[in-house]
């Protein structure tokens, strides 16, 4: 991800100043200019937020007045888009959830007209924890707009752990209240759309495993060809957690698999290097089989423990008798996302959710 200054920093906070001030001469916006050179050392959300206040605090008034001076902004300034819609949109939302429902309603409409600058999801949930049930109903109506961006924020907005976003306990505690915006999206002819909805019901499943095997169930069988995609990504988490539902939704039911495997070319693996693996999987069965093929690789944590991650391996189609190699490099080179500990490690497969045996291998110091 690119650091907050590359995002929001103190170019984009005079930018969005002088936006603002080109359609409100009057105003000075002596808040915005203090806050662009307070953003330093600040994360990206946190200076979302701080833009956020100086705006609020730059245009005085009620609601109407914060709306009227967006509109003309994004009316007649070709540069007021971008990261700088983050804390507009967030100014609008805070202050859209203080004046009764036009206010509210209007936040909403402001957002979906400001979302194809830069996305509103983030904004869009003050709104949500404010009055959830509102909100989806307009998203709700959202579903049916030619703009694909309004569409998807429909869908996006309301994911149960958005990132970067705060959470909306009330979705977390109604399973299925954001199903209905599901089913209205996942055959939306945008990509950009439906990675959206299955990313929501991907969100689901770390909560609500059988409404979401249930819904993929249900679309599965539609005869759409952008389904089966969209299905196999939103049930990613609950296949890796070798969920019997979801196995059985995309086809990889229990077989008669032998595991010659896995085979590691060495024992021991040096400090930033790799272990090489192999396995021939074999159908003992009576049957074609469809197998889905993962590998978990077994990292030791700074406790001592071993902690699992699940990596895609392959998927094929073996008849009776039938035999396939498999192999793979790991490497231990270090990223940003994982800090490695030395010691024992191991290495299993894992094939239609049953895992094999593990093999371990010692990860060396630096």
């Amino acid at each position: 991800m690119p650091f907050a200054d590359e995002l929001i920093g103190r170019d984009v906070a005079l930018q969005l100043r002088q936006s603002l001030r080109a359609v409100a001469p009057a105003a000075e916006f002596g808040a915005l200019a203090l806050a662009a050179d307070g953003l330093a050392d600040l994360s990206l959300r946190e200076r979302a937020d701080l833009l956020r206040d100086a705006i609020l605090a730059d245009v005085p008034g009620d609601f109407a007045v914060l709306a009227r001076t967006v509109r003309a902004a994004q009316d007649r300034d070709p540069e007021f888009t971008g990261w700088m819609i983050w804390p507009v949109t967030s100014a609008v939302a805070t202050r859209g959830i203080g004046e009764g429902t036009d206010a509210f309603d209007d936040a909403m409409e402001l957002l979906s007209e400001l979302t194809g600058r830069l996305t509103a999801e983030f904004a869009i949930r003050i709104l949500l924890r404010h009055d959830l049930d509102r909100a989806l109903a307009t998203m709700l109506a959202w579903t049916g707009s030619p703009d694909e961006h309004v569409r998807r924020l429909a869908s996006e907005g309301a994911r149960p752990y958005l990132p970067w976003a705060v959470r909306v306990p009330e979705i977390l505690a109604r399973p299925g209240v954001t199903i209905q915006i599901l089913d209205a999206l996942y055959l939306d002819d945008s990509e950009y759309v439906r990675r959206s909805v299955a990313n929501h019901l991907n969100d689901l499943s770390r909560d609500h495993a059988d409404l979401v095997v249930e819904t993929a169930r249900r679309w599965i069988g539609d005869g759409v060809a952008s389904t089966p995609a969209l299905v196999r990504h939103a049930l990613r988490t609950l296949v890796k957690r070798r969920d019997p539902g979801a196995l059985a939704v995309l086809g990889f039911a229990p077989a008669n698999i032998a595991v010659d495997g896995p085979h590691l070319d060495r024992t021991a693996v040096e400090w930033s290097g790799e272990v090489r693996f192999s396995a021939v999987l074999r159908n003992d069965g009576s049957e074609a089989a469809r197998i889905a093929v993962d590998y978990v690789v077994h990292h030791r944590r700074a406790n001592g423990r071993l902690a699992a991650k699940v990596f895609k391996l392959t998927i094929a189609e073996l008849a009776p008798g039938e035999e396939i190699r498999v192999e793979r490099t790991h490497s231990f080179r270090p990223i940003t996302t994982r800090r490695y500990y030395p010691g024992e490690h191991g290495i299993a497969l894992q094939i239609n959710g049953t895992a094999t045996p593990l093999v371990a291998f010692e990860l060396q110091p630096e």
